[in-house]
């Protein structure tokens, strides 16, 4: 201990230069789509993300990830959970660690560190979805339709290593619209696979979270397809199938066989005694969460 207290006593954290730490937070959720209004189909929905409107400098009047700085006697994670309860109101939602972005030159303020978050909530909560609010610095929050969508792919192949390069354009709609384009490059080398993310273009998105997005809502994918209790958090106790069903859809951005989607997700559901009407078809079943899954 005296050989700690010695070297203590002759240490200086301001020899050495410290960054700030940043969260940046993708909320998700999935409405209906009001759009639609053939009362002989059932209601669609579209897969929603908040965003703020910057009311300060850098990139005053852009639309932005919600988040902030995390303070001194915080971890990175409750900082995170702080930002989300300050614009949602919520402490409830699904949080998760979904990557660090630190490139040079990311935020003209100097050398900011973020880490970025994907958290899901529930539409049919009503008084969450009030709830949302501009917090700290931010002019207004909004919710806007997203979608991602593969616009090229490419392949290379050295005698050492290959690489794949996908172009996505990632799409945004609320008040404004908004569209940047992302590529994707994986390279493949020694047994290992690196992931890189570019912005090729990007219009009324503050700093890198065109970018950041992109990572996030590609993560929610690939989570998705191994771990089938994440759509769950963007659904409400009681459920139908279908809506089930369209939640993955949605997010998958593809198209579902409906009986191997029900064998997949038969284990995770339990019938309930409960029915809905959805317009002029017949009464839905209602499912729930089968809880001995979802805390093993």
């Amino acid at each position: 201990m005296s050989n700690l207290n010695e070297f203590l006593s002759t240490y200086n954290i301001e020899s050495y230069e410290r960054p700030s730490i940043a969260t940046d937070i993708a909320v998700f959720t999935v409405v209906p789509d009001t759009e639609i209004a053939d009362c002989r189909k059932l209601p669609s929905k579209k897969l929603k993300v908040l965003l703020i409107r910057r009311g300060e400098e850098p990139f005053k009047n852009l639309w932005a990830l919600p988040g902030g700085f995390v303070r001194k006697g915080e971890t990175i994670n409750q900082a995170a959970r702080r930002e989300l309860l300050e614009e949602t109101g919520t402490q409830q939602a699904y949080i998760e660690m979904c990557g660090t972005f630190d490139e040079e030159g990311r935020d003209p303020r100097g050398w900011i560190i973020s880490q970025a978050f994907m958290a899901l909530i529930n539409s049919e909560d009503k008084e969450l979805m009030e709830n949302i609010h501009a917090g700290g610095d931010a002019k207004e929050a909004e919710w806007f339709d997203i979608s991602l969508n593969i616009v090229g792919d490419g392949y290379e192949r050295t005698k050492d290593d290959r690489k794949s390069i996908t172009t996505y354009e990632l799409n945004l709609k609320g008040k404004e619209k908004i569209t940047a384009v992302i590529q994707e490059k994986r390279l493949y080398k020694n047994y290992h696979k690196e992931i890189e993310y570019s912005i090729i273009k990007s219009d009324a998105l503050a700093f890198d979270h065109s970018k950041i997005l992109t990572c996030i809502l590609n993560k929610l994918r690939q989570k998705l397809e191994f771990d089938l209790r994440t759509a769950f958090d963007l659904m409400p106790t009681y459920f139908t199938l279908t809506d089930l069903q369209e939640i993955f859809e949605i997010i998958l951005n593809k198209e579902l066989v409906k009986p191997n989607f029900r064998r997949k997700i038969a284990d995770y559901v339990v019938e309930t005694d409960k029915t809905v009407m959805n317009g002029g078809h017949r009464p839905s079943k209602l499912f729930m969460r089968n809880m001995d899954l979802f805390y093993k």
